[in-house]
């Protein structure tokens, strides 16, 4: 089947043609889905290389499991998404002997104009604020907010439910406006 066939199918039923050995539907699912593991495993680890594992190791999983698969029971994207967050909290376990601090800087090469300038002032401040926040609190928080995953999606890749995710995200939001509270000129939002 042709790869833009497989623009309008639902990722469980592309895993279920995947299954069957159709190889376009796996192409079409891990444009879909690679992204999505990859920026999730980035905002986790912080490390290109290590984001780029985590997102193959996830997929990897999926393409294993894809035979098992019982359609109904879970969204693919939620199940990835807790594969995924799964993997990365195992290799942050795993750098504590290290400082989360003295993971390297992703560099971008890309042209800097003023507007560019201030976005990645931006994200950097958040990407800051967030590292100093508890994994759960930054994962819940990551997965609502950055994701726009839905507090019944996050709850059930994270495993707890509902009301902790809320929680979660609350105590983070306002933890997120504390270490920002003093930015606000300096990043380019004035008295707004």
């Amino acid at each position: 089947m042709a790869l833009d066939a497989m623009n309008d199918r639902s990722d469980e039923a592309l895993l279920e043609l995947y299954a069957e050995g159709d190889p376009a539907a796996a192409r079409a699912l891990t444009l879909r889905l690679g992204p999505l593991a990859y920026r999730l495993a980035m905002r986790m680890l912080r490390d290109g290389a290590e984001a780029e594992d985590v997102a193959q190791e996830a997929l990897l999983r999926l393409w294993k499991i894809a035979p098992e698969w019982r359609t109904g029971e879970a969204k693919v994207s939620t199940w990835l998404y807790r594969v995924v967050s799964n993997l990365a909290t195992d290799r942050l376990r795993k750098r504590r002997g290290s400082s989360l601090d003295d993971a390297p800087e992703v560099a971008d090469d890309s042209p800097s104009v003023l507007d560019e300038m201030m976005r990645r002032d931006r994200m950097a401040a958040l990407d800051a604020a967030l590292a100093q926040l508890p994994d759960r609190q930054r994962l819940a928080v990551t997965l609502r907010h950055i994701d726009g995953l839905s507090n019944p999606e996050i709850a059930e890749a994270m495993e707890t439910g509902v009301e902790a995710v809320e929680s979660l995200t609350a105590r983070a939001k306002r933890a997120l406006a504390k270490l920002l509270a003093g930015r606000r000129e300096e990043l380019g939002f004035g008295d707004d």
